[in-house]
């Protein structure tokens, strides 16, 4: 895979960002990144439209780009008591990634759903919040990835999710939660994002190197390429 920036957290106007898969892939494309997920928020209502959508587009398209697409979705809000039938429901429609909108601190999401996500094999929680000891330590013996998030709001917890990921051994990625084009990642920021959250250098080249792995794992389906 040619060497540029992962961001597995991505949004079109299929949700609520404002570009379509096709542009949000080529802004992506032409900001050097490598491979990019498109995980539009879904509950019960759109799963079938969004990853019905993104099968089409991925198999009408992605030969023609120079980047990789993963599909996926954000299961959003959802109570959760359901989230462990959504995250099988998205698999078994062509979901290669599965992220949960977590327990983020500037949203009133259901006390629990981090716990449930993380119980129901979700690839990567979302911006936590204030991820408890007792979940951060089940992230870890799950192999659930916990997200050091860019997004104003959601990026108010990252210390903690970076110490409690630390704490506990569960690993981290790094995204953007990309809404629009001023969303994309560059590397000089990419590490602010990093520092301001605690982390450094190092710890930095092991998250590049999971999501790098991770993507590598991911091109094995069909339609990933």
């Amino acid at each position: 895979m040619t060497p540029g920036i992962i961001d597995l957290h991505a949004h079109t106007f299929m949700s609520d960002g404002v570009l379509s898969p096709a542009e949000t892939v080529r802004r992506a494309e032409h900001a050097g990144y490598a491979a990019i997920a498109i995980t539009d928020h879904a509950d019960a209502s759109n799963l079938e439209f969004l990853l019905g959508g993104l099968q089409r587009f991925l198999a009408q398209t992605q030969r023609y780009l120079g980047i990789t697409v993963i599909p996926g979705v954000e299961l959003t809000h959802a109570p959760p008591a359901q989230i462990a039938s959504l995250t099988a429901q998205a698999r078994t429609l062509g979901a290669r990634l599965v992220v949960l909108h977590g327990e983020t601190v500037t949203e009133p999401v259901a006390e629990g759903t981090n716990h449930a996500g993380i119980e129901a094999g979700v690839d990567i929680l979302a911006h936590p919040g204030l991820i408890t000891e007792e979940d951060a330590k089940l992230a870890a013996e799950r192999g659930t990835l916990l997200e050091i998030s860019a997004r104003p709001g959601h990026a108010m917890a990252n210390g903690h999710v970076a110490r409690m990921a630390g704490r506990f051994g569960a690993a981290l990625v790094l995204n953007s939660d990309l809404h629009a084009p001023g969303d994309l990642l560059r590397p000089d920021f990419r590490r602010k994002v990093a520092a301001g959250a605690g982390l450094g250098e190092e710890d930095l080249r092991a998250i590049d190197q999971r999501m790098t792995s991770l993507v590598l794992k991911l091109r094995g389906h069909e339609r990933i390429v």
